[in-house]
């Protein structure tokens, strides 16, 4: 892989099931590849490296807490109330209620929007409620980052 920055913020050894095995826990940034941190934590040390196993605990601001499993899900009378609303993902970005159905219209259609507002990335909702996109608003321009709608 070639490099590119990332950030680990914790690295701890939680057990040593052998004497060449490590459960390490490992808390980083967005794009960084576990398994390539384990071959340089094995080069650093000179005797090599390799994931065998991968457990993620906590991804986009959702643990392990929230998980619900694929047999829960299946064996649900209504599986989609297991499951989370895809705008609960975006839940760190403010809302945005558009003003008219004419501002729907435009941004149903991917067309840029003038609206007053503060720079920034936004939840976009229709005047009913409807989550249609996750939308970034600079200098007056409400422009489409990706849609969510069904068309």
């Amino acid at each position: 892989r070639l490099p590119r920055p990332v950030t680990i913020h914790t690295l701890e050894i939680v057990d040593q099931p052998s004497p060449t095995e490590y459960t390490l826990r490992v808390a980083c940034s967005k794009g960084t590849y576990v398994r390539t941190l384990c071959h340089d934590i094995g080069q650093a040390l000179g005797c090599g490296g390799a994931m065998y196993a991968l457990r993620r605990t906590q991804a986009a601001g959702f643990s392990l807490q929230d998980a619900v499993t694929l047999e829960t899900v299946q064996a649900a009378e209504e599986p989609t109330a297991l499951l989370r609303p895809v705008d609960a993902y975006f839940a760190r970005y403010p809302a945005l209620t558009l003003p008219s159905a004419r501002a729907e219209k435009k941004v149903r259609n991917g067309t840029p929007l003038s609206l007053a507002g503060k720079d920034g990335v936004y939840r976009v909702y229709s005047q009913e409620g409807a989550f249609l996109a996750l939308s970034r608003l600079a200098r007056g321009t409400l422009t489409t980052i990706k849609s969510f709608f069904e068309v």
